[in-house]
C-alpha cells in the first residue's frame, strides 16, 4: 500500500534542471559509496550507463576523498564534477559546495532536503540514497494491536499497549529488542527514543523529557522478552518466533523477510511527543565550486534522482531510494518489506531524524557507551532515572568538549562543542 506510481515522479524528475542540455564532457564522479568492486562495477555498468553523457565513477576511501576535494578548492580549480558521500562528510565541505537551489527536487524526500542545506539558506547537497532501522512484526501479532491503532503510524504508548496485549494473550513477552553485546541498542536510544521524546540527542540528555523517555522504555521493557539481553540480530528470533515484534537495522531483518515473506511485515518506528524519531544513514550528491563543467555536473546530479536510476542504485548498493518509486516485483522480499516501512517513516508528517554522530573522532565508542550505560543502569539495574541521567550527562559533556564536536540534527546547530544542559 506504500507503493507510489513512478510515472509521475519520472515526469517531474526526468529533467531536474531547467535548460540543462547533456553534452559529451566526461564528469568525474568522486564517491565514498559503492566502493566494493562489485558495487563499483554495477554503478558503472547498470546505474550510470543510462546517462547521456560520459561519467568516470571513482570510489575512494574517506580520507583521500576529502583531501582531494579540499586540495582542488585551495587551488581554485579542479577535475571533480560530482561528489557522493554521507551527510557527515558533506558538513566538513560545506563552504566548498555549489548552491543547488535551482535543482527541481519534486518528489525528493523533504526531510532529507532540509538536511542537505547543512544549516545554511542554500541547498548544499541533494539526497541520493538512504539506509536505516525499522520495526518488524509477525502477522500473528496484528490481531493484538490496540483498538484504533495503525501499525504504519504507531505511537510509543500504542507500542507499549501492543506489547502488553501480546504478553497477556500468549502468556509470555513477545516484543524483542537487540540488547545483546553486538546489538545496535545504542542507535535506538540515540536516534529513535531521544528524538521522539526530547527533539534532541545531546543537549537535552538529562532533561525532564528524557526522564519521560526512559520511563516509557521501562514500561515497554516489562513486556520485552527477557532473552533480549543476548539478542543481536533480531531476524533470528523472529524466525524462531521467540518474538513477534522487534526493532533492528534493515540488514539484520533481511533473512526473516526473505525466508518467510508472507509471515512478516515491516513498519515505521513509533512516534513520541516530539515526532517520529528515526536514524537515517543519508547519502547525498553535491557539486564542488571548482567543477569544470557545472551544467554537465548538474545534469548528472538530476539523473541520479530519477526513479529508474534510484531503483538501479538500490540493486547496486542495497541503499534505498530517497524519491517515491514503485519497486519492481523482482526485488527480494527484504527490499520490498523494508522499502515500504522506510518510505512511510521518512515521509511521515512527523518525521524527526536523529543523524549519526559526527565530529567525535576516536571518542565515538565512549559516546555510544553513555547511552548503553544509561540503559543498563536504569532499565536493567533499576537505578533512579534522574540520578543516572545527571551522572551520565557529566560523562557526555566531557566527551563533547574533548572532541569539540558541534551539534547535529535534531539538536540545533552550535558554535563549538554541542552543549549538554
Amino acid at each position: 500500500m506504500m507503493k507510489k506510481t513512478a510515472l509521475a515522479a519520472a515526469l517531474t524528475l526526468g529533467t531536474a534542471v531547467t535548460g540543462i542540455q547533456t553534452a559529451n564532457a566526461e564528469v568525474l564522479f568522486w564517491s565514498t559509496q559503492a566502493a566494493p568492486i562489485e558495487e563499483a562495477q554495477a554503478m558503472r555498468e547498470k546505474v550510470l550507463s543510462g546517462f547521456e553523457g560520459e561519467v568516470d565513477f571513482q570510489p575512494s576511501e574517506t580520507g583521500p576523498w576529502i583531501t582531494r576535494i579540499q586540495a582542488e578548492a585551495t587551488a581554485g580549480s579542479g577535475k571533480i564534477g560530482l561528489i557522493g558521500s554521507l551527510h557527515g562528510n558533506m558538513i566538513d565541505l560545506s563552504d566548498n559546495l555549489a548552491d543547488l537551489s535551482d535543482i527541481d527536487t519534486t518528489g525528493v524526500n523533504g526531510t532529507f532536503l532540509e538536511l542537505g542545506k547543512l544549516g545554511t539558506d542554500q541547498q548544499k547537497y541533494i539526497p541520493w540514497m538512504q539506509a536505516t532501522y525499522i520495526m518488524a512484526a509477525n502477522k500473528k501479532a496484528l490481531e493484538h494491536l490496540p483498538e484504533g491503532a495503525d501499525v504504519m503510524s504507531l505511537s510509543y504508548d500504542e507500542l507499549i499497549a501492543w506489547a502488553k496485549n501480546m504478553a497477556d494473550a500468549t502468556g509470555s513477552p513477545k516484543f524483542g529488542f537487540p540488547a545483546g553485546p553486538k546489538g545496535l541498542k545504542h542507535r535506538f536510544f540515540q536516534g529513535y527514543l531521544y528524538p521522539s521524546y526530547t527533539n534532541s540527542m545531546v543537549t537535552k540528555f538529562r532533561s525532564a523529557e528524557a526522564e519521560g523517555a526512559w520511563n516509557a522504555f521501562k514500561d515497554l521493557w516489562q513486556y520485552t522478552n527477557p532473552g533480549s539481553t543476548g539478542f543481536s540480530f533480531m531476524q533470528e528470533q523472529l524466525l524462531t518466533e521467540e518474538v513477534w515484534v522487534a526493532f533492528d537495522h534493515t540488514a539484520r531483518l533481511a533473512d526473516a523477510f526473505n525466508q518467510r515473506p508472507d509471515d512478516f511485515i515491516g513498519f515505521p518506528a513509533p512516534a513520541g511527543p516530539t515526532g517520529r524519531g528515526f536514524m537515517p544513514v543519508v547519502v547525498g550528491v553535491a557539486i564542488p565550486n571548482t567543477a569544470p563543467d557545472m551544467d554537465e555536473a548538474k545534469a548528472l546530479l538530476a539523473y541520479m534522482t530519477k526513479p529508474e536510476t534510484q531503483i538501479e542504485t538500490l540493486r547496486a548498493t542495497s541503499f534505498f531510494p530517497v524519491v517515491d518509486v514503485e519497486l519492481p516485483d523482482d526485488m527480494p522480499a527484504s527490499v520490498q518489506l523494508s522499502g515500504a516501512a522506510i518510505a512511510a517513516m521518512s515521509g511521515s508528517d512527523d518525521a524527526n531524524p536523529g543523524l549519526l554522530p559526527v565530529g567525535l573522532g576516536d571518542l565515538g565508542g565512549k559516546f555510544n557507551a553513555v547511552y548503553v550505560d544509561a540503559f543498563e543502569r536504569i532499565v536493567l539495574g533499576g537505578q533512579d532515572v534522574r540520578e543516572v541521567l545527571d551522572d551520565q550527562a557529566d560523562s557526555l559533556r566531557k566527551i563533547m568538549e574533548e572532541a569539540n564536536a558541534p551539534c547535529w540534527a535534531p539538536d540545533a546547530a552550535s558554535d563549538g562543542a554541542c552543549p549538554v544542559d
